[in-house]
This record gives C-alpha cells, sequence and structure tokens, in this order.
C-alpha cells in the first residue's frame, strides 16, 4: 500500500488514540516497553495523537478505557490478552470507539482469529491499514462470586461447567505466572478428578421453532472460528461474522468423549463424538437442576457451577447468553465481511 492510502485508510479509521497495557501479560516487561515505545512511535509518525496507559487491574483497566473514549480517542489499543481486551469491551461496547489488538498475551485466540501479526510492531502497522467493521459480541448475565447479578461483554467465548471450573482453579496467579503451562496441566489434572457436575440448558437454534433443553456437564457459547496454539477450531462453525453463538453442548459426563472432542479439534478432524453436540443459537439460559427430595429430610445440597467469559471467572449459574449485535468496532486485516445469522 503507498503512503497516500496508508494515510487515507488512518484518516478515516484513527486520529486519537491511547495504548492500554497490562504489564501482568505475556511476561518481559522491559521488552514488552520497548516494543510499545516503537508503536507509539510509528502512530505518531502518522499523525495519530498516541499516548501509552498502564493498567493493573480489570476495574483499573475499564477505568482508563472509559476515560480515553471521554477524551475523545476513536480508538483503544488493548495491549495484552483476551483478558485486557475484556476489560476494554466492557467500555468500548455499544460506542464508535474502535478496538485496536496488540497481541501481549498468554493465548491472543482473538488475534489469531482476526489473523493479526504475533509480532507488536507488525500489529501496530496492521491497525493503521486496518478497514474498521462493526460486529456483534456475546454477553452473559450471571451471579457473582458474592451472589449478585453481573453483566458482561465477550468476544471469544463464555463458558459454564468443566472449563469454568478451570478458571476458577486458576484464579489465584497460577495463570499469570505460569502461563499456557497452567491451563495445560490443571486441564489435565481437572480432566481425572472433576465430578462432571450436571446442570440444565434452555435454547432455541438459529431459524427453528420449539425451545430444546439438555442436562448437561459443559456448555460453550463461542463466537470465533480460531483459537490458535495447538487446538485452533474448538466449535467448528463459529464465527465473528455471525449474529449467533455456536453452542458446543457437553450432555455426557464421559472423560473419554471429552478427550476425544479435544483430540478431534487437534488433528483437525470432523468427527462426531457421541454425548457431544453443537448448535447455533442467540440465547442460551443455564440453570441449577432443580434439587431433589434429600433422605430424612435433609436439605439437598449442590455443587456450584462456575462461569467464566473470554477465559475470566466471573461467577456462577444461574446465567443467561445472548448476542448483542452491530455492539462494537474492530481494526483487523481486512475481509470480505457480512453478519449472518439472527
Amino acid at each position: 500500500m503507498h503512503d497516500a492510502q496508508v494515510q487515507s485508510s488512518f484518516d478515516q479509521a484513527m486520529r486519537k488514540a491511547a495504548l492500554l497495557y497490562n504489564p501482568d501479560s505475556g511476561g518481559r516487561c522491559v521488552r514488552r516497553q520497548a516494543e510499545l515505545e516503537s508503536v507509539l512511535a510509528l502512530l505518531r509518525g502518522a499523525n495519530v495523537e498516541a499516548h501509552l496507559v498502564l493498567t493493573d487491574s480489570r476495574a483499573h483497566a475499564e477505568e482508563k478505557a472509559r476515560q480515553a473514549v471521554l477524551a475523545g480517542c476513536d480508538t483503544v489499543f488493548a495491549c495484552g490478552g483476551d483478558g485486557t481486551i475484556h476489560n476494554v469491551i466492557q467500555v468500548l461496547a455499544n460506542t464508535r470507539a474502535a478496538l485496536a489488538i496488540l497481541p501481549m498475551g498468554t493465548a491472543n485466540a482473538l488475534a489469531h482469529d482476526l489473523g493479526l501479526p504475533m509480532n507488536i510492531a507488525a500489529a501496530g502497522r496492521a491497525a493503521l491499514h486496518a478497514v474498521p467493521r462493526r460486529v456483534a459480541v456475546g454477553r452473559i448475565q450471571y451471579l457473582d462470586l458474592e451472589g449478585k447479578p453481573g453483566t458482561r461483554f465477550f468476544t471469544v467465548a463464555a463458558g459454564a461447567g468443566v472449563d469454568a471450573h478451570l478458571f476458577y482453579k486458576l484464579r489465584t496467579g497460577t495463570k499469570r505466572r505460569l502461563g499456557m503451562a497452567a491451563y495445560y496441566a490443571k486441564a489435565w489434572q481437572l480432566w481425572f478428578t472433576h465430578p462432571m457436575t450436571r446442570f440444565q440448558v434452555e435454547f432455541a437454534e438459529t431459524g427453528s421453532g420449539p425451545p430444546r433443553r439438555a442436562d448437561v456437564t459443559e456448555l460453550m457459547a463461542v463466537r470465533i472460528r480460531n483459537f490458535g496454539g495447538v487446538l485452533q477450531e474448538l466449535a467448528p462453525g463459529a464465527s465473528l461474522e455471525r449474529n449467533d453463538l455456536r453452542l458446543v453442548l457437553c450432555c455426557t459426563a464421559s472423560r473419554l468423549a471429552y478427550f476425544l472432542y479435544v483430540t478431534r479439534g487437534l488433528l483437525r478432524r470432523s468427527w462426531k463424538v457421541p454425548g457431544i453436540d453443537l448448535a447455533y443459537s442467540g440465547r442460551v439460559s443455564c440453570q441449577y437442576l432443580p434439587a431433589s427430595a434429600s433422605s430424612r429430610g435433609a436439605p439437598p445440597t449442590q455443587p456450584k457451577v462456575y462461569v467464566e467469559a473470554d477465559g475470566e471467572l466471573v461467577g456462577t449459574l444461574p446465567a443467561e447468553i445472548t448476542v448483542a449485535p452491530d455492539a462494537l468496532t474492530l481494526l483487523a486485516p481486512s475481509l470480505d465481511f457480512a453478519p449472518v445469522g439472527i
């Protein structure tokens, strides 16, 4: 692309930008700081008024993103992983400010799906070349860990059951210290030890009539096709181009079925795994199973079922997962993009 074309693209998409950086994302803080300074120089060289803003918590990232939008930033860079992006979109959803990404986290699933370079400077250049596009985002309502109602937007996936229990186990900082090694080690442990607690989901498939119900041990509502890394395609058919969710429904407590489903993704196969179904839907509700009468009149006990969004533990059931259409502007490599679905 010629310089004049770059300038024209930037004039339409970016004039003032804030780079929100979480120093805990991905490690190598000194090197990351230097990379960010190079991106700042790149943006300023393209006449973008750009500033680096450090964040140190979920609430702090959201506060700084809100301040950036109020200060007139048309673009907010999430400089970190999917958790940093998750925090930023809570503010950018349903505004005209655009999200740009400098992938500096553990998994960088959304960046992989968007086809962004994993090199920070190259990702900065990609943002200058990008054509803004509006996409739908997921929205999940739940009870937080104190039992209060909460709502979060998400771009990658939301889940209840086994995967959320993994993030519950990693909530004390293991994820930050050990990165993907923590995910794999804890996932392997859970595969052997998790009690596979069942809960109830209800949904209507996109374009069809009556609602369906199922008792499941795991529910994932996925928005992206490519997670990157070794797994990549977790929910075949999921896409940001759609205005609905790709549901993965684990109606089984079989550890072998879970193993086969993950292996299917690793090998890029399309096997049908008994007990694991896929569906499209714009809304799914998740509830605890009705309590059964216990012996001798003792009150029934029920293990908590946890809920996550974009790899962040958010709370417990009951939960409802929906889609907010036309809610977020993304800066990413150009694609032929036309939303489909509901």
